[in-house]
């Protein structure tokens, strides 16, 4: 429980799959952790409990990514939230992990379709990485979720794809803007992996398997173990890297 002590973290979509593993990994290793959802309360509240129930600390935030108003939302309620249970407005983990994937081939897109992809992708955890700033303490993480789709070509992701092409080249810069502060930032891209996000039929789950090195479908926990890794002091050297964890796919 001690790695990460007395540290506050702000962690994305994160009533269910990736972003739940995610919140529980950290708030294991000692942090508080403010988890954000937007339609999903039930869940949302059930991973807050769980954590309290393991003696660790949590609230929930709710806003809804997909309008521009959200990232401030998040940061609205986080200032609450943290003034309250710490005596003052810090942050110390930021991982932007929210996001919307609707698999469709390029004459397939909508305009609609587009704009809310990379709204939620890509727009929103740039802006709320902006808002988060001023709070983000030195020597803390930026982690982005991404998605072995920005190395793979994968023409059913041709909205989704880009917009996390985009994350990753914001991971980038922000490594060298924040590098003086001690601040690493990072990407953590994962293969497939079963969520509510992507279910796996046994079909695909089948035809996946003979292409991954290690032989099985990814669990959100595989992904949620980096996460927490990268949060630590252990990856204080890491910065500005893309680390996919696939189990070996498409290798």
């Amino acid at each position: 429980m001690a790695q990460l002590h007395g540290k506050v973290a702000l962690v994305t979509g994160a009533s269910q799959g990736i972003g739940y593993q995610i919140a529980l990994r950290l708030a294991r290793l000692g942090a508080f952790v403010c988890v954000h959802a937007h339609r999903s309360k039930e869940s949302l509240m059930q991973l807050v409990a769980t954590i309290e129930a393991e003696g660790g600390k949590a609230a929930p935030i709710f806003a809804d990514l997909s309008d521009a108003k959200g990232p401030y939302e998040i940061q609205a309620q986080f200032d609450k939230i943290v003034a309250d249970a710490v005596g003052e407005t810090r942050l110390d983990i930021l991982v932007n992990n929210a996001g919307v994937l609707k698999r469709e081939p390029i004459e397939s897109v909508t305009s609609e379709q587009f704009d809310l992809t990379l709204m939620v992708n890509l727009k929103a955890p740039f802006f709320l990485t902006q808002c988060m700033l001023p709070r983000l303490r030195d020597h803390g993480r930026i982690i982005n979720i991404s998605s072995m789709g920005t190395r793979m070509a994968f023409p059913e992701m041709a909205v989704y794809a880009p917009a996390k092409a985009g994350l990753e080249a914001l991971t980038r810069l922000l490594a060298a803007h924040l590098g003086p502060r001690g601040i690493t930032v990072n990407t953590v891209a994962p293969g497939l992996t079963e969520t509510a996000m992507s279910p796996i039929d046994e079909h695909t789950a089948a035809r996946a398997i003979s292409s991954i090195a290690l032989g099985r479908i990814g669990a959100p926990g595989d992904i949620a173990d980096v996460v927490a890794f990268l949060a630590t002091d252990e990856a204080k050297w890491i910065t500005a890297q893309r680390i996919e964890v696939s189990g070996g796919q498409k290798i």
